[in-house]
């Protein structure tokens, strides 16, 4: 079983029920699915661009990306429908887990100027979503095979009805959200 997994079983349900008055465990927010995402405007031009980016996806989660087409063809960034743009992955179970704590204890302290991350970016809806500047930021990616540098957008979705619940549930995670004081 993954480590945070077994942490969230043990420790962290119980917790959030004391700390959100819920009796039945059930009825706490739980992570259901993490969807990791990178854009790929430019390999309309560089097709080498999709396969780097296909290769590096693979490689941080675990899991080979679905790739993403064009549904609607834009003249004025010369993309027509069904180009391949971009690539996705759904982690689910215990590689969602894994990736979460690799993410959490490994990537995320190793950003530039890191303050922590933002704690406003919650949907209204206990969905919350982060955006990475560089996949070297993983401790799987080797800097010298690397082509391109590429970002990436990484959604956490949970079963919490409200952020402020989200927000409790990611921050017992370890989630390492910058506090007010840091903010400004």
């Amino acid at each position: 079983m993954a480590r945070l997994m077994e942490r969230y079983f043990s420790e962290i349900q119980g917790t959030l029920c004391e700390q959100l008055g819920v009796k039945n465990k059930l009825a706490i927010p739980r992570l259901t699915k993490v969807v990791v995402s990178m854009g790929l405007g430019k390999a309309i031009s560089e097709k080498k661009r999709l396969e780097a980016a296909t290769k590096d996806l693979t490689i941080i989660t675990g899991q080979k990306p679905a790739v993403c087409k064009a549904r609607k063809s834009v003249s004025n960034f010369k993309l027509r429908e069904g180009y391949e743009i971009g690539v996705k992955v759904t982690l689910r179970g215990q590689r969602m887990y894994e990736f979460v704590d690799r993410l959490i204890n490994a990537a995320v302290p190793r950003t530039r100027d890191f303050r922590g991350l933002s704690a406003t970016s919650f949907d209204g809806h206990g969905n919350y979503s982060m955006g990475i500047g560089d996949q070297t930021i993983f401790p799987e990616i080797d800097l010298d095979k690397i082509e391109f540098s590429q970002g990436m957008n990484v959604t956490f979705v949970t079963t919490a009805r409200s952020d402020a619940d989200a927000r409790a549930l990611l921050g017992m995670m370890g989630m390492p959200f910058r506090t007010t004081e840091e903010a400004q």
